[in-house]
C-alpha cells in the first residue's frame, strides 16, 4: 500500500465516523435549564417557589410562571432593590403579605424586590434570582424604566 492509499482510507474512515456521530448528536434533546426567577414572597396571589421568567417590555416588568402572570408597569414602580435579604424599609411597609421570604442574608445578592402601586394599593413582588442570571437584567431594567435598581454592594477586606 502506498502512502496515498493509506491517507485515502484513513480519510474515508474519519468522514464515516463524523457522519455517524453528527446524527447521534442531533438526536439528543437539548438540556433545558430551569427558569432563573422564583417567586419568594410578596402581596400577590402567586404560590411560593413558582419558577418563571421576567420579561422586560417597553413599559412594564412582567413575571410569568405557570400558575400566574404579574405585570408591574414602570410608571407605577416606586422602588427596585437587588439585595441579599429584604430591606427593613420594605419589610415594614403596611401591606398585606401573602408570603414573606425566609430570613437569609450573606454576601451574595439573591432577592429582587419590586414595590409598585396599582389602583391606590401598594404591591410588593420579591423574586429570588442568582447573581449570574440577574446581571444582564439590571442594565436593561434601568434603561427601559428610567429608574435605578438599588444594588447592595460588598467590600472585601484582606
Amino acid at each position: 500500500m502506498t502512502r496515498q492509499t493509506v491517507r485515502l482510507m484513513l480519510g474515508s474512515v474519519l468522514v464515516a465516523w463524523v457522519a455517524a456521530a453528527v446524527p447521534a448528536e442531533a438526536r439528543r434533546k437539548p438540556q433545558q435549564l430551569p427558569p432563573p426567577f422564583e417567586y419568594a414572597g410578596g402581596t400577590e396571589a402567586v404560590p411560593p417557589s413558582c419558577a418563571g421568567n421576567l420579561e422586560v417590555s417597553s413599559d412594564a416588568l412582567i413575571f410569568k410562571c405557570p400558575q400566574r402572570t404579574v405585570s408591574m408597569p414602570f410608571a407605577a414602580i416606586s422602588l427596585m432593590q437587588y439585595r441579599s435579604d429584604v430591606s427593613y424599609r420594605v419589610s415594614k411597609l403596611g401591606v398585606h403579605w401573602k408570603a414573606f421570604p425566609a430570613k437569609q442574608g450573606g454576601k451574595q445578592n439573591r432577592f429582587l424586590t419590586i414595590v409598585y402601586t396599582h389602583p391606590a394599593a401598594t404591591h410588593v413582588v420579591i423574586l429570588q434570582v442568582a447573581p449570574q442570571s440577574m446581571r444582564p437584567y439590571l442594565a436593561e431594567i434601568e434603561l427601559k424604566s428610567g429608574k435605578r435598581v438599588e444594588v447592595e454592594g460588598y467590600e472585601y477586606y484582606q
